[in-house]
Parts: C-alpha cells; structure tokens; sequence
C-alpha cells in the first residue's frame, strides 16, 4: 500500500468567498470588510494556478476541474471533503455539514478521471447521511494513513463517529478516535477537520497534540504513530491557525517525496521542526492567503488524491 500518491485533484474555483455555512463551526474563517467578491475569487484563482505550477513543475501529475458557475458553491475548492478514491478502485462520497456544500458533488468528476486512465470500481456513497443531520466530510474529517490501514479522527459537529467507524469497517481501516479542541471566543470548542491539526505521511506524523486535552486519547494516538515507526513533529496551537497542521506528503519525479504546505504554515514553523520534515522529504511551500483568510482551509484541503489503479 502506498501512503502518497503522483496523482492530485483540484477544482479550480470560480465563486470562492468566504461561506457564511461554514463559518458557524469553522474558526479560521475571517470576513474582511469592504473587500468585493470578484476580487476575492480573482486573488483565489492566482493562488490555486500558482499551486498548481509548482506541483507540476516537480512532476506531480494535476488534474484540475473547473467549478461551475450554477449551482453557487464557494468552497468548491476544498474538493477532499466529498470525495476520495482508494487503491482499489473504490470512491467515497461523503456526507457535508453545509448545505451548500453538498452541490459540490458532481458525477462528472468521476468521467474525467475514467477518461484519463484511472479504473473506478465500486462508488460507496454515504450522502444520505445528511438526512439524519450525521456529516463525515472525506479527509478533511478522516487523515487515513493507508499503509498501516490506521484512520485517525477527531470528533467534531462535521465528523460523526458512528459514521467515521461504518467507513473504517467498509474500507478496513482502524479507527483511531479522539477529540481536538481550539480556543475561541475563550472557550476550548472541537476542531472542525482532523486535517488541520494533523498530517500523516510515510515516515513522520505532524500533529497538534496541544489540541487533544484528554491525556489517554493523546496517550493513545501518540502509541499509534510511534508504532508505525512515524517521527512526530508536534506544533503548537498557535501554528495550526497558522495552517501548519493542514499539510499532505506526494509522490513527485523519480519518486522524490515533497511535503506540501502553504507559506504561512511554512513560515510559522521552527528552525528545528523544519529541519525534521527536511530529514525525510523535500519541502514545498505556496502563498494561500487570500484562500485560507476567508475558506478557512489551506493546502492539504484543495488536494484530492488520486489512488485509483490506471486501466492502461
């Protein structure tokens, strides 16, 4: 099993602004004021085709899809939320707790990575969760790591945990459960994703273990990653709301592994933590700010990986 992949998906936006369904849970959110939409979407555009360059340029295989103007979905860039695809040609479709969000799913994602080789076996669709008001948001709520088949899950009103374990038994991985808090508004108050707090890669673990207050859950999670043989890089609260947590290791040319952060998140980091992810796999950093300031997501959520095996 293979923990990175060459293959990234991203939807390149066309009505990003900040979401006023999310921001009821979603912190890191900030509305800027005075600032017009157009120009935030703009901005975004030049951030995300400047991401897109830089993972190219180092060999990582892009497929970009456009949003679509109708129907309205301005978080359509964080497209890791609704879908994720495995190495044995299955694809999950996942439950959102913003009701606009869930026109972000679209079947014709799925033809375009058919037309350029990739096999889609079996699609498990979870979206009738929403329902039940029951939400597991793809890897944003999940950070699978796929070669110890370990799922790693902070509990949160977008990630339900009897959901997150029904996945776990569908795609045979083991649930590692916990809750991760923030502070705001001087509250302690759940983390919305997992994958803001917590990255996990071949060989090491970034991980906001300030954030998990209940010491056997961090006691636990801590176990787990240790026994995989994964260093942790543990960062501090004030580098996840600097997006530090929210990064993703890929597979580039000649299968040089690049870990791929924003450049707030890279420049919130100590001498010695990048030193560490130095050790086991070349770094590459990218401006987000206008898509982190007002989505409250950052690099690891515009990329969907792509693990499906290619039918030619």
């Amino acid at each position: 099993m293979q923990q990175t992949t060459n293959t990234i998906l991203m939807v390149r936006p066309v009505n990003f602004r900040m979401n006023e369904e999310t921001a009821v849970n979603n912190y890191y959110q900030q509305e800027l004021s005075g600032i017009v939409p157009a120009s935030i979407n703009a901005k975004a555009q030049e951030e995300f085709d400047v991401f897109v360059q830089k993972l190219e340029a180092v060999g990582v295989e892009v497929v970009v899809v456009e949003d679509r103007k109708e129907p309205d979905t301005p978080d359509a860039i964080f497209s890791n939320n609704w879908i994720s695809f495995h190495e044995n040609g299955d694809v999950a479709i996942y439950p959102m707790f913003a009701e606009n969000r869930r026109l972000e799913r679209r079947e014709d994602v799925l033809e375009v990575l058919e037309e350029k080789g990739f096999a889609i076996e079996n699609v498990i669709d979870y979206s009738e969760a929403e329902e039940e008001a029951v939400f597991l948001e793809g890897t944003g709520s999940m950070v699978l790591d796929r070669q110890h088949r370990k799922a790693y899950c902070a509990l949160s009103p977008r990630t339900d945990e009897e959901l997150f374990i029904e996945f776990c038994e569908d795609f045979e991985y083991t649930p590692v459960i916990f809750t991760a808090n923030q502070t705001a508004e001087g509250k302690r108050v759940p983390i919305y994703h997992t994958n803001v707090m917590m990255c996990v890669a071949e060989t090491f673990a970034v991980v906001c273990l300030d954030a998990i207050d209940d010491k056997k859950e961090k006691k636990n999670l801590v176990k787990h990653l240790k026994s995989d043989g994964k260093e942790i890089v543990a960062i501090s609260e004030t580098q996840v709301s600097q997006f530090a947590g929210n990064m993703l290791q890929v597979t580039g040319l000649d299968d040089e592994s690049y870990v791929v952060m924003s450049s707030s998140a890279f420049h919130s980091l100590k001498t010695n933590q990048i030193e560490v992810l130095k050790k086991h796999s070349k770094i590459l950093h990218t401006p987000l700010k206008t898509i982190e300031t007002y989505g409250g997501g950052s690099a690891r959520c515009m990329m969907t990986e792509v693990f499906l095996p290619k039918t030619h």
